[in-house]
């Protein structure tokens, strides 16, 4: 199971797939937009909030349950 969930961060996030293969790699940076090159630092940025809001998440569920045992 916990490869399924790997993968299906990977696929949230977009980077399965990301390898140019067969000759894929452009041969020069040529007419790229300041948008398009923004476009994978914002994935980032996005997938660094996600995990910090889930794992923000987890302690405090962890911390409710804890109090409501005790």
């Amino acid at each position: 199971m916990s490869l399924f969930v790997l993968e299906a961060i990977l696929w949230i996030f977009g980077i399965r797939g990301h390898i140019p293969r067969d000759d894929g790699f452009p041969y020069g940076r040529g007419s790229a937009s300041l948008a398009a090159d923004s476009r994978p630092l914002m994935r980032l940025l996005i997938a660094a909030v996600i995990s910090i809001v889930l794992l923000a998440l987890a302690l405090w569920a962890a911390v409710w349950l804890a109090i409501q045992l005790l």
